[in-house]
């Protein structure tokens, strides 16, 4: 029970200010739950078919072609992957963190990784779009060309700033995840 408790901590703080909103503002309280159902419903109708698309990944693509394409060796192809699967990902960021975690099992570059998150981030495709009848061309077409060579230089400088020692750990917590 205890060990439950301390796993469960941050949630259990969270409810029990959420409870003493209600019994003190019961009008934000409420708008408070109302927030939270939301956020769960939306995570609840997202994360579902990431996972399902991650187990197609991890059975359908060998190990090896992922090395290939986007591991130590991959070079600019590796990057422009990245790019692309990020750029042409769905969801909210958060999903792109277990995408992640099965590039790690399957040996993808820690550089490529963090490209891959920062491109999901930021370069998103529907976004673009959004953006060229928003705000025209010239800004979304401006804005991808900076935010491009930014996010590789981010993900350059951060793979080398990042231990190997931090980066292994990384990569043996991803292959412990069933």
């Amino acid at each position: 029970m205890k060990k439950i408790i301390k796993r469960y901590r941050g949630f259990l703080f969270v409810l029990a200010a959420m409870i003493l909103l209600i019994l003190f503002n019961q009008e934000l309280g409420l708008k408070t739950l109302r927030i939270t159902g939301n956020s769960v419903k939306e995570m609840l109708l997202v994360i579902p078919p990431i996972f399902l698309l991650l187990g197609l990944l991890d059975v359908w693509v060998p190990r090896e072609t992922m090395i290939k394409y986007m591991g130590e060796g991959s070079g600019i192809k590796g990057v422009l992957l990245a790019i692309f699967i990020g750029s042409a990902a769905a969801g909210p960021l958060y999903g792109a963190f277990p995408v992640a975690a099965v590039f790690m099992k399957k040996g993808v570059k820690f550089m490529n990784i963090l490209i891959f998150i920062g491109a999901w981030s930021t370069t998103k495709i529907p976004m673009f779009l959004f953006e060229i009848a928003a705000l025209g061309n010239t800004f979304a077409i401006t804005r991808l060309l900076i935010d491009i060579p930014g996010i590789i230089i981010i993900a350059f400088i951060l793979s080398k700033m990042v231990s190997k020692k931090e980066v292994q750990a990384l990569y043996e917590n991803a292959a412990s995840i069933d």
